[in-house]
């Protein structure tokens, strides 16, 4: 693929920084509005729509949802599922064949969601162009931007600098085990990358490997290191020792959140929320079945909810919501069962309390185990850093967030989740004023909806985010 034209005129209607998938999808929103508008979007990879989490190649590293419930399009539910039966009948992805089960049901590999999702703006692309909209991509990192009554100048590592009448950050996850800390983080300095294969098979195979981290991240760690031929013990370390908890396809379930609006806090929620599941297993259907229901009220929820309840939430309820609500793909759960039953996986409670590296070269973590004070120190032939997602921008060294909290064009969002936004999406600054020209979507908004990350999720706030912009007069 060539790279992409660089514009000549930097000034656009909107610019875009992060064309990952909520780039991506943004600017597909975009494109689709009415009228015609110049489109800017800063990514410094070649392919839009895959970032952080679609940039995967290894046919193993899957989505953690089947093709129901992934789809980009907020209006048709069935779109991915639609378009992987055209995708397969071309052709495409073999692999599926052996699954036995309906298109809708499958867990595609990341790396065709990003295929899907580029391919749709591309759709987009060709639509707006033939009412006078255009899109252009600048292979480029943004590092650092300046807002004024007019608009918003964005500086790009390469030194240019380009101009816009508002801009949206849609920088999606900053993943820990690819993002440099503020502080010192000799975790990262030691760790192997999950998903970098070819560096596992540098790892002595049958040497022990020590993973940081029990979620799904942690799945992709050991999808990778099998893939990578390693056959030697995995010990997994997080702080409560949980598991993702398996992905399954439960039938439908009343929803019961939908009739009684009172329930508010998380103790009332996780009551009710038990009563529910156990309602479902005396009909002998799945607990996942009344658990999926509580998904589209998340964002309302976690709104209504005070100060004092979403921090009880983190505090306390955060660690198994995480494991029951993010899932595991049926091939990962089923690998980690297989290592686990040959007891080359094992699982256990205990919190990081530092890495260093040993005389002849080898990563070693000192770890307190859950119920014990002392500390212990174990050493391994690698170390993989899978703690997952790093949502407080304080924390993230990396010149553009550093930037816009230096400048104090915005601030930590919620508990520190990702950044301050209104609901519409429009960045505060440090004194608390909204922005007309500056606006955030995805998981810089972790902490105003708590999830904000589901493509689901980014697809609704990409639609609703899009007629907010071309609603502007100037």
């Amino acid at each position: 693929m060539s790279a992409p034209e660089q514009p000549e005129n930097p000034a656009a209607d909107v610019l875009i920084i992060g064309g990952g998938l909520s780039g991506a999808l943004l600017a597909a929103q975009l494109l689709r509005q009415p009228g015609q508008r110049r489109l800017l979007i800063v990514e410094p990879r070649s392919d839009l729509g895959r970032g952080e989490a679609y940039s995967a190649t290894h046919l193993g590293h899957t989505l953690n949802g089947n093709a129901a419930r992934m789809s980009v399009d907020p209006d048709n539910a069935d779109d991915l599922t639609t378009w992987l039966g055209q995708h397969i009948a071309a052709g495409g992805w073999p692999e599926s064949a052996g699954q036995q089960v309906p298109v809708a049901e499958l867990f595609p590999p990341r790396g065709l969601f990003g295929v899907y999702a580029r391919q749709r703006l591309a759709e987009a692309q060709a639509v707006s162009a033939r009412q006078g909209s255009c899109l252009e991509h600048v292979q480029d990192q943004a590092v650092d931007l300046a807002v004024d009554d007019q608009g918003v100048d964005v500086s790009l590592a390469d030194g240019r600098t380009l101009r816009a009448t508002r801009a949206v950050l849609a920088t999606g996850m900053f993943a820990a085990a690819r993002t440099a800390q503020v502080s010192d983080n000799a975790l990262n300095t030691a760790s192997v990358d999950p998903w970098n294969i070819p560096a596992m098979q540098a790892i002595d195979a049958h040497g022990r490997v020590l993973i940081i981290g029990s979620g799904l991240t942690m799945v992709d760690a050991v999808v990778s290191l099998q893939a990578a031929g390693h056959r030697g013990p995995i010990e997994v370390f997080s702080r409560h020792g949980l598991l993702p908890q398996v992905r399954r396809q439960p039938p439908a379930w009343e929803d019961f959140l939908a009739a009684d609006l009172s329930l508010c806090s998380p103790l009332q929620l996780l009551r009710a929320l038990r009563a529910q599941c156990q309602a479902a297993g005396q009909q002998g259907i799945d607990w996942q079945a009344p658990l999926d229901t509580v998904r589209v009220h998340i964002a309302r929820l976690w709104s209504q909810a005070s100060e004092r309840h979403k921090r009880q939430f983190v505090r306390h309820l955060r660690p198994w919501w995480e494991s029951h609500h993010h899932r595991s793909p049926p091939q990962g759960a089923a690998l980690l069962a297989r290592l686990v039953e040959q007891g080359r996986l094992r699982i256990h409670a205990a919190s990081l309390q530092g890495v260093e590296t040993s005389a002849d070269g080898q990563p070693v973590v000192r770890l307190r185990f859950r119920g014990q004070t002392q500390v212990e120190r174990i050493s391994a032939a690698a170390l993989i850093n899978s703690t997952g997602i790093e949502y407080d921008w304080r924390r993230v060294a990396r010149p553009l967030p550093q930037n816009l909290l230096q400048r104090r064009l915005i601030q930590p969002g919620p508990l520190a989740l990702g950044i301050a936004a209104d609901a519409q999406g429009a960045v505060q600054d440090a004194e608390g004023r909204y922005s007309r020209r500056l606006f955030a979507m995805g998981p810089p908004l972790r902490g105003l909806w708590w999830e904000s990350t589901a493509v689901t999720d980014v697809a609704l706030q990409a639609k609703a985010l899009a007629q907010r912009l071309v609603g502007y007069g100037d």
